[in-house]
């Protein structure tokens, strides 16, 4: 059967009680959507910051559903191998890479990006998108990376970032409600990168207000991926009252955006 033909999230248990709330990565794995801030803009950053041209072989950790590694086979040429702890998101991704004709250049498979299955030296680049926040150890995924990357090749990543140091009340919000994200700062993140061995490290960070990030994700994402998420909101309750806690504060692009993060190996 295939993903338009699944049953999403059900409403209520088998005895009638309520399910819990989807947690966040649950609930993007359930309807097909993965993102990160800057959209494609960024991803195109980041491939000319990592020298990534065709017949590189590139990793992207925490690939989603593919929409990166699909679109650096397509428009770049690459070979790419897109890892993810969800066997839910890499369903969406072979299909994408089906649906766009590169499923010969892409491979999925499933993988802790703090504990890659891959030999030392493998990659010429190896790129991250909205991953590391969520990642406990990020010192080890960092390490990681540089593992098994080629000497001379790079590691890339967009993460978000706070801008500028966020009051109390709005840090606890993201780990609350956002599966314990942790958020660093463009020192923070630098400072993962050079203890991982990485040199030439750029640096760059990007403000975002609420219009540009809702226009990147539906650019991102698509239409028909959107109004499936919003489809499972309006028949899920659980899903509905996720939605209503996730409701941003309005003082969150004050100090939330994103950065650029690329060294070489």
């Amino acid at each position: 059967m295939g993903r338009e033909g699944r049953e999403s999230l059900s409403l209520e248990s088998a005895e009638g009680v309520s399910e819990p709330e989807p947690a966040y990565l649950e609930l993007q794995a359930e309807v097909g959507i993965s993102k990160h801030m800057g959209g494609l803009k960024a991803t195109e950053e980041l491939v000319e910051l990592c020298n990534i041209g065709k017949g590189k072989y590139v990793l992207d950790v925490g690939c989603g559903t593919g929409k990166t590694s699909c679109f650096l086979a397509k428009k770049y040429g690459c070979r790419v191998v897109g890892v993810d702890t969800s066997e839910k998101m890499l369903d969406w991704s072979k299909e994408r890479a089906k649906e766009e004709g590169v499923d010969s250049r892409v491979e999925f498979r499933v993988a802790d990006a703090q504990n890659l299955p891959f030999e030392d030296n493998s990659f010429d680049a190896v790129i991250c998108e909205s991953v590391n926040a969520f990642i406990k150890n990020k010192q080890r995924a960092l390490s990681e990376y540089v593992r098994v990357t080629k000497p001379g090749g790079y590691v890339g990543l967009n993460e978000s970032t706070w801008i500028k140091e966020p009051p109390t009340e709005l840090v606890e919000y993201f780990s609350s409600t956002v599966e314990e994200v942790e958020i660093l700062t463009p020192d923070g993140w630098k400072e993962l990168m050079e203890n991982a061995g990485l040199r030439d490290i750029v640096v760059t960070t990007y403000k975002v207000n609420f219009l540009s990030d809702i226009i990147n994700r539906i650019k991102l994402v698509g239409f028909r991926r959107i109004l499936r998420a919003w489809s499972l909101v309006i028949t899920n309750p659980a899903c509905r009252s996720w939605i209503k806690k996730m409701s941003t504060p309005k003082n969150t692009y004050e100090y939330y955006g994103y950065g650029i993060y690329v060294g070489r190996k």
